[in-house]
C-alpha cells in the first residue's frame, strides 16, 4: 500500500475512477468496503474494516444512526454492484437485526449514494 495515500477517501462527489482501482486493489482486488451517511450524502470509501470507514465519518460530525456499510463490486453491473451487508448495520434499536440493510427505503438510499458517489457497476479501466 502507498504510504503516502490514505486507506479510506471520504468523498460528496463522484470518487476519481483511478483512486477507485487503487482502493478496490488494496484489501480485496474485486471490491472496496464502504460506509455512507444517508444524511449528508458522503461515503467513506476503502479499507480492510467498515468500522474504521465508520468512526472517519463520525469523527467528522455523522450521526451512528445515518451510517450504513456496504460493498462495491466493479464489474456487476447496476444489479450485482452493490452488496448490503457490514457488521456495523446489526442494530436491533433501529429494527436492523442482521448484517443486511433490512429496511427497502434505507437500501434505496444506499443505492442511489452509491451510484452517484462510487458507480453503477461498471468495470474498472
Amino acid at each position: 500500500m502507498n504510504e503516502s495515500a490514505p486507506e479510506i477517501v471520504v468523498v460528496s462527489s463522484k470518487i476519481d475512477p483511478q483512486e477507485l482501482v487503487r482502493l478496490t486493489s488494496a484489501f480485496f482486488e474485486d471490491m472496496v468496503k464502504y460506509v455512507v451517511d444517508i444524511e449528508r450524502s458522503v461515503a467513506a470509501v476503502g479499507g480492510e474494516l467498515h468500522a474504521d470507514a465508520e468512526e472517519i465519518l463520525l469523527a467528522a460530525g455523522s450521526l451512528q444512526s445515518d451510517l450504513w456499510g456496504a460493498n462495491y463490486y466493479p464489474g456487476r453491473g447496476v444489479d450485482g454492484c452493490i452488496e448490503y451487508t457490514s457488521l456495523i448495520n446489526i442494530r436491533p434499536a433501529q429494527g436492523n437485526r442482521s448484517m443486511l440493510v433490512q429496511d427497502p427505503g434505507i437500501r434505496g438510499q444506499i443505492r442511489q449514494l452509491t451510484f452517484s458517489l462510487i458507480g453503477e457497476g461498471e468495470p474498472l479501466s
